[in-house]
């Protein structure tokens, strides 16, 4: 991939959502599962550094597979900051290729691979993270976002 897919999302509000409607630069995350640990502590990090994102012109969305009605809730919960959207029907995860086989506790299944994507102004792709580790990763994106 090296733009930004012509896919939809449902944003946190029920709306639907273009990704190639979305401002640019585009920092797009994905992660497996709202509330979770990691991934509640990902949404805050990325929420705690929002108001540099939107110094340097960044948009921010996080994207699973979670329902509208639980992203509003995980929202409120953290209160986060930064924008999410659902992918009910796997066509975000499947284009970006963060749909996949999985494992944990020796069991197999399939789920969403942590991830992050950059894109630059012009939609283009500057920066893949995969594989994601949470701890120092929204700040790493923030300094590549900074260094377009």
């Amino acid at each position: 991939m090296d733009e930004l897919p012509d896919v939809a999302a449902t944003g946190a509000d029920g709306q639907p959502l273009s990704l190639r409607d979305l401002p640019r630069p585009l920092v797009v995350y994905f992660y497996p599962k709202d509330d979770t640990p990691g991934c509640t502590r990902e949404a805050q990090d990325f929420s705690a550094l929002a108001d540099d994102f939107a110094a340097a012109g960044v948009h921010v969305l996080g994207v699973s597979r979670d329902s509208v009605a639980k992203h509003a809730k995980f929202i409120a919960k953290h209160d986060l900051r930064v924008a999410l959207a659902s992918d009910l029907d796997g066509s975000v995860t499947e284009a970006f290729g963060v749909w996949g086989e999985k494992q944990m506790y020796g069991r197999t299944y399939m789920g969403v691979e942590r991830a992050t994507f950059l894109f630059d102004r012009d939609g283009r792709l500057a920066r893949a993270w995969r594989k994601v580790k949470v701890p120092d990763h929204a700040a790493a994106v923030l300094e590549a976002a900074r260094a377009l």
